[in-house]
């Protein structure tokens, strides 16, 4: 597309911007007439809300025309040019294609009769929430503070975290009409650039009406987009993204999100807490291996009660064996109808209570699980043994940190589920092998999703597995970061 340039004529600048503008009643046209003496005919385009209050002196914006009204036309002209005053955060834009982009970011737009260029003054922006606790990603330990709505906010919320020059920012727009910022972050001489570039590269790759949200960028850049597996990993936590920067991988912050993706994502970091690096290693590792039994209960507990009680009972003792039947006696359905109607109950109560809003939503949850499992019992439509097993799954599927992973595992159980039910143990052990071999040739981003379980060919030290190590011994990077940058902590020599 071409750029049309910026007039030397004002009035032919404010007949394009009116043009262009028209029926826009939140962009706000503003002629004026600054200089001590002959007047200079000057514009300041802007929109209403996202610039406020522009003529009071405490507003940079307002700083500088004050102090235009008071110079000669030449002085104007010359702060204009060489930018030299320093009363606001001026850029200049040569054309109204960057102008009008400038515009729309939420930033005021200065014209003026003479001068070809338009100059951008940084003001403060659309209306976001500004800085508020993590919600989905509650810690006892650690930075309260979580992302906002606003791209420059999050960034400056990692910077405050990493006080380094080598942290790059880079900044691209994306969406054809949207516009909408994105922002790589990253650490120069930790991150691989055969990494960056592919990044880069997928970011280009589609052309698209808007990005509203990282949700949507997430799934216009993974390679493998029929995985159930997420192969970004998102956080709403500066910290935790700038723990992952110090490990050597990539962030991006999506405008008008308050959720950062971190690449290239793997199975145990899915399965990692924030505080974990706050915690005692002792705690730390006991709390990694509860979570991954609370994830094989999620996922299996369903398919193997079913396996069991349909083709393997002579695994159970007597006694138990006849507790099952006796609770079962009366239900009118299957085991596999009875498990399958449950389940999908729990979903609706679990949907139901995300939905309602605030402290009711809470309440829906929990009484609502407990009146339809009472009721259901009670009708003899299900069984006792089945409420437990329905409850200890959902329990071990909110034990996952990450909600998008604890999804995939949502989907897979309904899958273990059928596979028990009609094939037994056998369906069961299909079913591990069927998603293992899966997860051992995802990639995400050229990196083994298994890692370090399996490590990348030609690196080591692919890093901690399950137990985390005591701080002091974490003295090597993980394989994301480049191999003559491993080293991250030493002890200091003795004088």
């Amino acid at each position: 597309m071409e750029k049309t340039k910026i007039s030397l004529n004002i009035r032919e600048n404010e007949a394009y911007i009116r043009k262009r503008c028209e029926n826009c009643a939140d962009i706000l046209i503003r002629p004026m007439r600054l200089g001590d003496g002959p007047k200079v005919d000057c514009l300041m385009v802007y929109i209403e809300v996202a610039v406020s209050n522009m003529m009071l002196d405490d507003s940079a914006i307002g700083k500088m025309v004050n102090h235009f009204w008071e110079v000669a036309p030449e002085q104007i002209q010359e702060f204009v040019r060489n930018n030299s005053l320093g009363i606001a955060d001026v850029k200049k834009l040569p054309d109204m294609e960057t102008a009008f982009a400038a515009l729309l970011a939420g930033n005021a737009v200065f014209f003026m009769d003479g001068y070809d260029q338009a100059m951008k003054i940084s003001s403060k922006g659309y209306p976001n929430m500004g800085v508020s606790g993590a919600e989905t990603e509650k810690v006892l330990r650690g930075s309260r503070e979580g992302f906002s709505d606003s791209v420059k906010v999050n960034s400056a919320l990692v910077r405050k975290r990493i006080r380094d020059t080598r942290l790059k920012v880079e900044e691209k727009t994306v969406g054809v009409r949207s516009r909408t910022m994105i922002q790589i972050l990253y650490i120069d001489d930790l991150v691989q650039e055969d990494l960056l570039e592919e990044v880069k590269n997928r970011l280009e790759e589609y052309e698209v009406d808007g990005i509203l949200d990282s949700g949507m960028l997430e799934q216009l850049t993974e390679e493998n987009w029929y995985s159930p597996f997420p192969q970004y990993q998102t956080t709403e936590r500066p910290d935790r993204a700038a723990q992952e920067l110090l490990n050597g991988k990539i962030v991006l912050i999506c405008d008008n999100s308050p959720y950062a993706l971190i690449l290239p994502s793997s199975f145990n970091g899915f399965m990692e807490s924030s505080e974990d690096w706050y915690h005692h290693f002792e705690m730390a590792s006991f709390l990694r291996v509860l979570r991954y039994l609370a994830l094989m209960t999620a996922t299996l507990l369903p398919g193997l009660y079913l396996a069991v009680i349909r083709f393997h009972t002579q695994i159970l003792p007597t006694n138990l064996i006849l507790s099952f039947a006796e609770a079962r006696e009366g239900v009118p359905f299957s085991s596999v109808v009875e498990l399958v109607f449950l389940e999908l109950a729990f979903e609706l109560i679990r949907e139901a209570g995300v939905r309602i809003p605030g402290s009711l939503g809470n309440a829906i949850g929990i009484v609502g699980g407990l009146i339809v499992g009472q009721a259901a019992v009670t009708a003899n439509l299900v069984s006792p043994i089945v409420v437990m097993i329905v409850a200890l799954t959902a329990l071990g599927g909110m034990v996952i940190p990450n909600e998008e992973f604890a999804s995939a595992f949502r989907l897979l159980k309904y899958l273990y589920l059928f596979l028990g039910g009609y094939l037994g143990i056998f369906g069961i052990v299909l079913g591990i092998y069927m998603t293992a071999a899966h997860l051992a040739g995802l990639l995400s981003f050229g990196m083994p999703y298994l890692v370090p379980f399996i490590k990348k060919e030609g690196q080591g030290g692919a890093g901690e597995g399950i137990l985390r190590l005591p701080f002091r011994k974490r003295s090597r990077r993980p394989v994301y970061a480049k191999q003559e940058e491993k080293l991250r902590l030493k002890r200091r020599k003795e004088p």
